[in-house]
């Protein structure tokens, strides 16, 4: 379901991205191309700031927003998803919030008032706030990080964990084309 915020503020969703009829997004929200965003994933911009203002969220091209995401934003901060991005199954990302490109998110994990650097693996049920994860970092699955004091026990990405991510933004793609091609049956 698409539709505006108390605003008026309307999303923009590119023609080849795909959002499931059960996918709800609200308000200044910016979906480029070839982007899924999957079953029951909420999408909401429609916090003002002391101004009355807020900034846009911004799903990536490529990226891929997974069945139950929550995407949500404070007092009209930003939260941009960067391109080839994936935010895995109830995960939620509360702005503000920076997501570099090809970066994983893996399940139940939560994001806030933090960024990922591009190629950055955040595995499953991990909170990641306040603080700067740097590019190509991996936090383990469960990991609890608050601060750029904690990130000096983090370690950099494998090989084998920016494989199975990019597995993870080509299956969500060919999703998107999929979905697409049968959108006028369901």
């Amino acid at each position: 379901m698409i539709r505006r915020n108390p605003n008026g503020d309307i999303p923009v969703v590119h023609e080849t991205a795909f959002v499931d009829p059960t996918a709800i997004l609200c308000g200044k929200i910016i979906v480029e191309e070839n982007v899924f965003i999957g079953p029951y994933a909420v999408i909401r911009a429609d916090e003002v700031d002391e101004n009355g203002g807020m900034q846009a969220i911004r799903i990536g091209a490529g990226s891929n927003i997974q069945d139950g995401v929550v995407i949500h934003c404070k007092e009209g901060s930003e939260v941009v998803i960067g391109r080839g991005t994936s935010i895995a199954h109830r995960s939620i990302v509360h702005g503000p919030c920076r997501v570099g490109d090809n970066v994983f998110v893996g399940f139940n994990s939560v994001l806030f008032n933090c960024t990922l650097g591009e190629g950055s693996v955040v595995r499953h049920n991990s909170v990641v706030e306040g603080c700067t994860v740097p590019p190509g970092f991996h936090i383990p699955s469960t990991s609890s990080i608050r601060s750029d004091s904690e990130l000096a026990s983090i370690q950099p990405v494998t090989p084998d964990q920016a494989s199975f991510s990019e597995s993870v933004a080509q299956a969500n793609r060919e999703l998107v084309r999929g979905y697409k091609r049968i959108r006028n049956e369901f």
